[in-house]
């Protein structure tokens, strides 16, 4: 049988522009969350859909972990559907959209905005999204809202690394896309390993539990139209892996957060039950420049990038086109 393959896409070029041009607003991103303070910042919602709430979970993990500002995330449409009581005069509400037009996340800004909430985006300069908040800038989500996170403990006293940060934040352009250079063969192996596998299971805890959630169903489901799941580590084992067997795929994302022990607990029962299996482990990365102290805080956004140029190498051995859609776009939903 032949197998239709397309020619593997280069590693994104404007991977670190993109994230430098993030980097660029962070004085102004700083301001805005500054002038809230003043004023009684008392909370802090993310809000989005799909890849958008996905993106806001190094953040919210930063901010749950280390502020005394109450976090939280909504999706789009639930925000929608029931406001929550806390949300209103001085709460933060910070939303992302990749297109700008994602019609639940524009009304949610517009809801969150009639509770009297300080409403900022990440969204395409014109588009809908843009024109529906307080303050829009412009750039890659998850390092957007995190860079709103570290804002936030500036404002409350709480950046206790601020050297350390702008170490980190200074490097993160060039540390990215050397670990995707790093992890280029160990990608297209995972993708020649699993192109064909009938179900994967994608496992990730803490932050990283995003790119679980987020590659089986945003590449795997939408772009590939491949059967998936994705799991945290430690709900991994309150069902799901009585499935596993020794022909399982099974992704394991392994970050250098809090919640590293969840992955290793994961990676030992793999080793036993599922020899199938495939880690991505950021330890194993160099990411030049960035402060040993700083790595948990960037480990999911290098997984981001690295789950992103997998879904490539998939594209590739799998001859299905990134962008090719059956519903979405296309019909009303």
């Amino acid at each position: 049988m032949t197998v239709s393959t397309l020619p593997l896409k280069p590693i994104d070029a404007d991977l670190s522009q993109k994230l430098q041009d993030t980097i660029d607003q962070r004085a102004a991103i700083v301001e805005v969350v500054a002038e809230l303070a003043e004023r009684g910042l008392k909370n802090v919602y993310f809000v989005g859909a799909g890849g958008s709430i996905i993106c806001s979970y190094p953040a919210h993990y930063v901010l749950q972990a280390r502020s005394s500002v109450p976090a939280f995330q909504v999706q789009s449409d639930e925000l929608n559907c029931q406001v929550p009581r806390l949300m209103g005069e001085g709460s933060l509400v910070v939303l992302a959209s990749y297109t700008g037009k994602t019609k639940e996340t524009v009304q949610a800004a517009k809801t969150a905005k009639s509770t009297g909430a300080t409403v900022i985006a990440v969204a395409k300069e014109g588009s809908p999204l843009a024109e529906a908040v307080d303050v829009a800038f412009k750039g890659k989500s998850d390092l957007f809202e995190l860079l709103v996170a570290y804002a936030v403990l500036e404002a409350s006293g709480e950046l206790t690394d601020a050297a350390g940060l702008d170490a980190a934040v200074a490097a993160l352009p060039k540390a990215l896309y050397s670990a995707v250079e790093q992890s280029e063969q160990r990608l297209a192996d995972i993708a020649e390993a699993y192109k064909d596998a009938p179900f994967t299971y994608v496992l990730g805890s803490g932050p990283s539990y995003n790119w679980a959630y987020g590659f089986a169903m945003c590449f795997l489901q939408e772009m590939q139209w491949k059967q998936a799941a994705g799991f945290n580590s430690g709900e991994f084992f309150q069902g799901a892996f009585e499935l596993v067997d020794q022909d399982s795929a099974v992704l394991l994302w392994l970050g250098e957060d809090a919640s590293r022990p969840m992955g290793e607990r994961a990676r030992s029962f793999l080793e036993t039950y599922a020899p199938k299996h495939q880690v991505v482990d950021v330890k194993t990365l160099d990411l030049p420049g960035v402060p040993e102290s700083l790595r948990p805080d960037i480990s999911p956004l290098v997984i981001d990038a690295l789950a992103n140029r997998l879904s490539q190498h998939y594209e590739s051995v799998r001859g299905h086109d990134l962008e090719t859609r059956r519903y979405m776009f296309k019909v009303e939903y």
